[in-house]
């Protein structure tokens, strides 16, 4: 397992960690097979979707904001309920095939870390299986 250190700056963001990710199925020296993204954090997810227009994860924030205010009436008392809320919704982890040594993702898509709840030290975590 390669673990990847990624430092937040904003309360909420969706950081671009595909170079990252690529580089770790590099170290792993797998040609075939699969990568799985894991977030081991509760206000923290993981997604793949546009990374060619930083437009599409302000609005994806726009959308999650909207469906999870801040406002409600949560119980859990630490401030951060819609963070969690926010990461249950996307999810703690992605899978992508791995093909040709490389991540076979589309040509506008990127692995993203979703951060709902920052600025914080995050953990992401990569294991590649090879499928040979």
């Amino acid at each position: 397992m390669i673990v990847l250190e990624i430092r937040t700056r904003a309360r909420e963001e969706l950081v671009d960690i595909t170079s990252q990710v690529r580089e770790a199925v590099r170290r792993a020296g797998c040609s075939e097979g699969l990568c799985f993204v894991y977030v081991p954090h509760t206000t923290a997810a993981v997604t793949i979707n546009e990374c060619a227009d930083p437009d599409v994860a302000a609005d994806i924030l726009t959308v999650l904001k909207k469906a999870v205010p801040d406002t409600l009436a949560y119980r859990h008392g630490e401030g951060n309920s819609s963070a969690h809320a926010k990461t249950a919704l996307v999810g703690s982890s992605a899978g992508v095939i791995v093909e040709n040594g490389s991540l076979a993702l589309g040509t506008w898509q990127g692995v993203f870390l979703c951060e709902f709840d920052g600025p914080r030290n995050r953990k992401v975590w990569v294991r590649v299986l090879d499928g040979r």
